[in-house]
């Protein structure tokens, strides 16, 4: 029993140790004094004040997440959205068949305030193609809600509402670069529709990809995800992740899940995607991403022996390039043959990119990473490729992403 009594308090001080910080370990990590004569009496007290100070650290714990979910949770509001539908039952030819309209779509999710204006930010594809929008916070006032800008390359939107000043209690944003793994991460929505939900977790992996875009249109991969193992499900989309101090730290917009629900993988856009997105859609309407027009992947070491490079080589393996589109004009190649690595089919034979504008990349993410944080549309970029093996630099003057279609 004992030994489970110690593994309990060795968790519980690394947890409040990475919640409050190298101050508290430094103290809990200190040398105690112990007196020379372990009486019975003096055991029993010994263990007396382990336990009151064992509560003492849950307690604290306890209130500091208490506090978080109290300064936090009147800006984060619920979304209810109505989807038109204007598909039909029955031939419009035949008079013998009645004819009958689908029932719109509803739809729900999660949002918080931006600002004193009225202004909520939540992911792209709560209110992709809204007929209506009603905005439910914390207090249980509600509001009709209009779009204001949307982008579904970073899957995020911003929706306004008319409501007194008193009602906008607006985020603080944190600096998302700064995140690491292990850190405490604290999610605020409206999952299932039950308002007001935390759930609290770590920070599982940085520098993810998340796919944006489930319509016909293009898919776009949405880099530096922050994956968290907080417990995200359906209606979380749009809320919040938060560090230690309730400041922002991403959107939570997806989950890796194959039932639908949490497995304890869920994933969001990170606060620095935010900060250069939402403004941009409050002015313009839109964000305008940097586009090169290719697909592609990582090249690892069986990609790499496929074409004759050296098993370490990394970079970016184009696979095919979009007809017309930046690449294509600066004369960049995809692949010529496809090979099956792993059970699954690869172009192969393409341009691989091993630095761009001097830096380094050795794989997809880092690539689509400095595209989004470090390049705009319009802007001539000098690409190292590999070709046939031989090294080469091109220049490519960036477009902007096309449109993704919503259905």
């Amino acid at each position: 029993m004992k030994k489970y009594v110690l593994a309990i308090a060795v968790a519980l001080v690394l947890v409040l140790a990475g919640f409050f910080g190298p101050a508290l370990l430094k103290q809990l990590s200190a040398p105690a004094v112990v007196a020379q004569a372990p009486s019975t009496q003096a055991q029993s007290t010994g263990n007396t004040l382990s336990s009151a100070s064992d509560s003492d650290l849950v307690a604290s714990l306890e209130s500091a997440v208490e506090s978080v979910y109290e300064d936090v949770s009147p800006s984060v509001v619920f979304i209810e959205v109505t989807q038109g539908v204007s598909q039909t039952s029955g031939s419009s030819r035949s008079r013998q068949m009645p004819q009958f309209q689908l029932p719109p779509r509803q739809g729900s999710g999660s949002g918080f305030v931006w600002d004193k204006q009225g202004n909520i930010v939540t992911n792209n594809h709560v209110v992709a193609n809204a007929t209506s929008i009603k905005v439910t916070f914390s207090d249980g006032t509600t509001a009709p809600a209009q779009v204001v800008g949307t982008d579904s390359n970073s899957d995020l939107a911003v929706i306004r509402v008319s409501v007194s000043a008193d009602k906008l209690h607006p985020v603080t944003l944190a600096d998302s670069t700064q995140v690491k793994v292990g850190q405490i991460a604290i999610a605020i929505g409206n999952p299932f529709g039950l308002e007001s939900t935390m759930t609290v977790g770590y920070v599982s992996g940085l520098q993810r990809t998340l796919s944006a875009g489930s319509g016909n249109g293009p898919s776009y991969a949405i880099p530096d995800i922050i994956q968290t193992d907080a417990p995200i499900n359906p209606g979380n989309s749009g809320g919040v992740l938060l560090n230690r101090y309730g400041q922002v730290i991403g959107v939570t917009s997806a989950i890796a899940s194959s039932t639908g629900t949490s497995s304890g993988v869920g994933f969001a856009v990170p606060a620095a995607t935010v900060a250069k997105v939402v403004p941009a859609l409050l002015n313009d309407g839109h964000y305008a991403s940097s586009w090169l027009g290719i697909s592609g992947g990582s090249l690892n070491s069986d990609l790499a022996e496929a074409m004759d490079l050296k098993s370490d080589q990394r970079g970016v393996l184009i696979g095919e390039v979009v007809t017309g589109g930046p690449a294509d004009k600066a004369g960049l190649k995809g692949g010529d043959r496809t090979i099956t690595v792993s059970g699954q089919d690869v172009q192969v034979g393409g341009d691989v990119i091993v630095a761009i504008d001097g830096h380094s990349v050795s794989n997809f993410e880092a690539f689509v990473a400095y595209l989004a944080n470090s390049t705009t549309p319009g802007q001539k970029v000098t690409l190292t490729i590999l070709r046939s093996g031989r090294e080469q630099q091109v220049t490519v003057t960036l477009g902007e992403r096309p449109a993704q279609s919503e259905e």
